[in-house]
C-alpha cells in the first residue's frame, strides 16, 4: 500500500506539494502511488529553474525514465530550483519520494498559495484517487 502523508497536498498527475511554513515557497515531488507504478528510476531529467518569475511563463516539463519499457511520464513543472542529485541518484524517487526524492523548489505567489493548496487533493481524496 502507498503511503500517503496527510500533510501534503496532491495533483490529479501524482504530484505531491509541501509548503514551507512561512513563505510563497512550495516543493514539490512524485508520489509514492506513481513511484511504485513506474517501477525501479532510472533516470530523471529536469529542465533548468527558472528564478524567480512566480509562473508566469507557462508550464515546463520534466522526464523521468523507468527500468521497464513504458513511455516516459512527462510532467509539468514550474520551479525556481531543482535537485540535481537526482541526475546522478535517480532511485531516490523510488526509495525516498517523499524526502530526498523531490524534484522541484516552485515560488507561488503570496496571493494565490492559498488558494492554489486548497484546489489540490487532500490525502484522503488523492487515496480515493490512487485506489490505495
Amino acid at each position: 500500500m502507498p503511503e500517503i502523508p496527510a500533510d501534503l497536498r496532491y495533483s490529479t498527475d501524482h504530484l505531491w506539494v509541501r509548503p514551507a511554513g512561512g513563505t510563497s515557497l512550495v516543493h514539490a515531488g512524485v508520489t509514492d502511488f506513481a513511484q511504485q507504478s513506474l517501477g525501479d528510476v532510472v533516470g530523471v531529467t529536469l529542465p533548468p529553474a527558472r528564478g524567480h518569475d512566480h509562473g508566469r511563463r507557462g508550464p515546463r516539463r520534466h522526464r523521468i525514465g523507468q527500468e521497464r519499457q513504458r513511455p516516459d511520464r512527462t510532467r509539468h513543472w514550474d520551479g525556481r530550483a531543482r535537485n540535481d542529485d537526482l541526475a546522478r541518484t535517480p532511485e531516490l524517487v523510488n526509495t525516498d519520494p517523499y524526502g530526498q526524492g523531490w524534484l522541484f523548489e516552485a515560488e507561488i505567489d503570496p496571493a494565490a498559495l492559498d488558494r492554489q493548496l486548497a484546489a489540490l487533493m487532500d490525502a484522503d481524496a488523492y487515496h480515493d484517487l490512487a485506489g490505495a
